[in-house]
């Protein structure tokens, strides 16, 4: 089950620079490719706003 990004994002791309797989997009809100992603959940604990959940 991919991660997913909430509309609480405040794109400060911190979780970018986490993702083993780049499956991370930005822009006003980031999203998550849920084909690169592998569950890993480093994204949502770097995450300072706690934007990013378990789809």
């Amino acid at each position: 089950m991919a991660y997913v990004i909430k509309d609480t994002c405040i794109a400060c791309g911190t979780c970018i620079s986490e993702c083993p797989n780049e499956a991370i997009s930005e822009g006003d809100i980031y999203s998550i490719d849920p084909e690169k992603c592998v569950d890993c959940g480093t994204c949502a604990a770097a995450c300072p706003t706690e934007s990013i959940e378990q789809a």
